[in-house]
């Protein structure tokens, strides 16, 4: 395995213990946030595996929380996250799951409000990386270190070019693409990792091609 940094093998700046279980865990939440949008009411997180086993002497329970609180992972806030969601008003409700995941570190992540909720699965995969393998029941493999955009829409021939015209137009390289769908010919998910951040010009013309329902942008 070749490492770009240092960081690649001691992991990212953060606040300990353990790179899998704190800063993955709130890299986690921080993207379950930014898929979001905002700052939710709620949230429900089941953790799996070892996550399940530890993650209150890890400091998992507050690194995810501080992620939905849109802390970065060194942020010494994170600490203090539990305390600081009630006072923000975010019921925070947490469960230790048996169930036997793929990968030993695996939270599930539901946040919302009156009006919307996502529901993200993510594992720690070591070093602080992370990947989302599910959104809305959408499988997919997201990292969250690169930009990227999430482009709900129909299942129709042409989507995928339709999309990949707007980017190229506007000289955005694709640095990963993958699409998932629930069933032929209904809703699907295009998840796509760019090499910079699109800005909304990019966006609104990809919410009108006549295909796509929604768009959401992660940044970098």
């Amino acid at each position: 395995m070749k490492y770009k940094s240092v960081f690649d093998i001691i992991g990212p700046i953060m606040i300990g213990p353990s790179s899998s279980h704190t800063a993955g865990a709130a890299r986690i939440g921080r993207v379950a946030r930014s898929l979001f949008g905002r700052k939710p009411k709620y949230a429900t997180i089941s953790f799996y595996g070892s996550f399940a086993k530890t993650y209150r002497g890890h400091g998992t329970d507050v690194a995810i929380v501080g992620g939905i609180l849109d802390y970065d992972t060194f942020d010494t806030r994170i600490v203090d996250a539990l305390t600081i969601a009630k006072q923000e008003g975010i019921k925070v409700k947490m469960t230790a799951e048996d169930a036997i995941t793929d990968h030993p570190n695996t939270a599930r992540v539901i946040i919302g409000d009156e009006t919307d909720r996502i529901e993200v699965v993510g594992i720690s995969i070591g070093g602080g990386k992370i990947e989302i393998t599910e959104l809305n029941g959408f499988e997919l493999r997201l990292s969250g270190n690169h930009p990227a955009l999430l482009i709900v829409h129909n299942d129709k021939y042409g989507a995928i070019a339709g999309v990949a015209n707007i980017l190229a137009k506007h000289e955005i390289n694709i640095g990963h693409m993958e699409v998932s769908r629930k069933e032929k010919g209904k809703e699907a998910l295009m998840v796509i990792e760019i090499d910079q951040n699109a800005d909304e010009i990019i966006i609104n013309e990809l919410n009108s091609l006549p295909i796509v329902q929604q768009v959401v942008k992660i940044h970098d």
